[in-house]
């Protein structure tokens, strides 16, 4: 096809030859399987809640693909627009974190929900990727101007972005930025003894948290028991991996999401290990950990130190949610209620994934580099 030609110069020609196909085959293939686990877990929560058995399935075939050209869409596009798209994201995501304080749902004693034109959004998952591309920006600014404090820029940016986060309160979103923000501040050149110092730092935040939020109290004293002490969901969890073994009982087949509130959501790794057992349940890992290393490998190779923090910073985001997922549903860590990435239901936890794989597809691209050159 003289479209996709090499000589072609078209956009979408040279997006194809520039892209990472396997960076973007992996993410396709999650999107596919969220839908088929979606098809599985969802129609009894639908049930209970007094919806007809389809009803999450009808949105998330909405979702999914919207959220596919939205991520199509970001990958083609050259450095300096995704600085400028992140920034402006950021910037609408924080307005809209702030108006939840107000006018936000109150789900489990949390306000982190507003609703938009008659669609719950959950503006804080829009944070992770824009943060991310927005401190690294700041922090190679640094670098290349030295009058530009970019690193107590970011370091502003962070300490008032994670003190929005926590007085939702949102725990598991507050320490997911940290940890992008942290790392990528590890690769800023951060000292080792500054490292020990955010490490003590970080120990008595966890302290302070434990004995004010009535929430995380409940959910470490929950992980650090044991045997008939576990929590319902965490137990019934639990009991679903067992009943999976290797192979699974078979689609459809699984009794563990029938009394699983969140099957869909937080835990349908369990729903994936019933059914389909451990051979599906290691090929998520499997997936999950090549596009992290494959994205980091790719970007390393590059001497544009904006592209390495900033790919970097997404590449920990994406994997770090799936690792908080599926070790909560193994009972691993405390249960942080997070999504796991294109395979778990929601609409803002999918959207906001593709715009982060999205924009690392963009970066990770093969002449973006010279693209931003050109930009300059």
């Amino acid at each position: 096809m003289k479209l996709f030609s090499r000589n072609s110069r078209s956009l979408l020609s040279n997006w194809w030859w520039t892209v990472d196909k396997t960076l973007l085959g992996m993410v396709a293939g999650l999107m596919i399987l969220g839908i088929f686990l979606t098809f599985s877990a969802s129609p009894s929560v639908a049930q209970r809640v007094g919806q007809s058995s389809y009803h999450y399935i009808y949105r998330q075939c909405f979702f999914v693909p919207l959220a596919f050209v939205i991520m199509l869409f970001l990958s083609m596009q050259n450095l300096k627009f995704i600085r400028r798209f992140a920034c402006l994201g950021y910037i609408t995501a924080i307005l809209l974190t702030v108006m939840t304080l107000f006018w936000g749902e109150e789900i489990k004693g949390a306000h982190r929900w507003i609703r938009i034109f008659g669609f719950s959004l959950q503006p804080s998952e829009f944070i992770k990727p824009t943060f991310a591309i927005v401190a690294a920006w700041l922090f190679d600014a640094q670098k290349q101007y030295n009058e530009i404090p970019g690193t107590l820029l970011s370091t502003v940016l962070f300490v008032a972005t994670a003190g929005l986060l926590l007085s939702q309160p949102d725990i598991g979103m507050t320490f997911v930025v940290s940890a992008i923000w942290f790392f990528q501040l590890f690769l800023n050149g951060l000292p080792i003894i500054w490292i020990l110092g955010f490490g003590g730092l970080g120990i008595c935040v966890f302290f302070v948290l434990y004995f004010t939020f009535p929430h995380f109290h409940i959910r470490i004293q929950q992980f650090l028991t044991s045997g008939q002490e576990l929590s319902y969901q965490v137990q019934k969890a639990m009991d679903a991996f067992q009943s999976g073994h290797y192979l699974g009982r078979g689609p459809g087949e699984g009794v563990a999401k029938l009394s699983i509130p969140d099957a869909h959501t937080d835990f349908i790794f369990a729903v994936a290990a019933e059914e389909f057992g451990f051979i599906l349940c290691a090929l998520l890992i499997g997936i999950y950990a090549t596009i992290v290393i494959r994205a980091m490998m790719i970007s390393l190779k590059d001497k544009n130190y904006f592209i390495i923090l900033s790919s970097a910073g997404l590449a920990a985001s994406f994997g770090l949610q799936g690792i908080i997922n599926m070790a909560s549903s193994l009972h691993l860590m405390p249960t942080k209620g997070m999504t796991l990435p294109f395979i778990s239901y929601g609409g803002s936890s999918v959207l906001a994934s593709a715009i982060g794989i999205g924009m690392l597809l963009a970066i990770t691209r093969k002449n973006a580099h010279s693209e931003d050159k050109d930009d300059q």
